[in-house]
C-alpha cells in the first residue's frame, strides 16, 4: 500500500492544526492571555510562565508550518511530539492536582475536560509515531536499504 498520500494529508492537516493553535495564541487572544493560562497550571513561577507562554506558540506555529510544507519534516515531527509531551505533562499535573482551569490550548476559556485531553494526546502520539515511521521508511527506501512499497 502506498502510504504517501495519506501521510501527506495527515502531515498537512496536523500542521494546519498546530499553525492554528499557535496563531490563535499569538494573534488572537494574545500572549498575555496565554501567560495567564500557563500560570494557572502552577508548574512554573514568574517569569518562567511568560517565557513558556511567549515561546510555545511560536514553536507550534513554526513546526506546524514546516510539517505542512514538508520542510524539515523529521524536525517538525520531533518538535510537535516534544510539545505534546510537555502539554501532556502539564495537563496531567493539573489533573492530578484537581485544578479547575482553562486549558489555554486554543485561546478559549473552557475548563479542561481531562479525559478528552488524554484521548487527544493519545491521538497525537499515534499519528506522530506513524508519521515518524513513514519518514524512516522513506529514508531507507531513498538509500536503497528497503525496496518495499512505502
Amino acid at each position: 500500500m502506498n502510504r504517501q498520500p495519506v501521510a501527506l494529508t495527515a502531515s498537512v492537516l496536523l500542521g494546519v492544526w498546530f499553525v492554528y493553535s499557535g496563531g490563535v495564541k499569538i494573534f488572537g487572544t494574545g500572549l498575555d492571555e496565554f501567560t495567564t493560562a500557563v500560570a494557572n497550571y502552577k508548574l512554573v513561577k514568574a517569569p518562567w510562565d511568560a517565557v513558556a507562554a511567549y515561546s510555545v506558540p511560536w514553536l507550534e506555529l513554526i513546526a506546524g508550518l514546516c510539517l505542512m510544507l514538508g520542510i524539515l519534516r523529521k524536525g517538525a515531527i520531533l518538535t510537535i511530539a516534544g510539545l505534546v509531551v510537555v502539554f501532556s505533562i502539564s495537563v496531567g499535573w493539573a489533573w492530578a492536582h484537581n485544578l479547575d482551569i482553562s486549558c489555554g490550548c486554543h485561546g478559549g476559556t473552557a475548563k479542561i475536560q481531562y479525559w478528552h485531553k488524554a484521548a487527544e494526546f493519545a491521538g497525537y502520539f499515534i499519528l506522530l509515531g506513524w508519521l515518524w515511521w513513514v519518514e524512516r521508511k522513506n529514508d531507507r527506501r531513498s538509500s536503497g536499504a528497503d525496496s518495499s512499497d512505502v
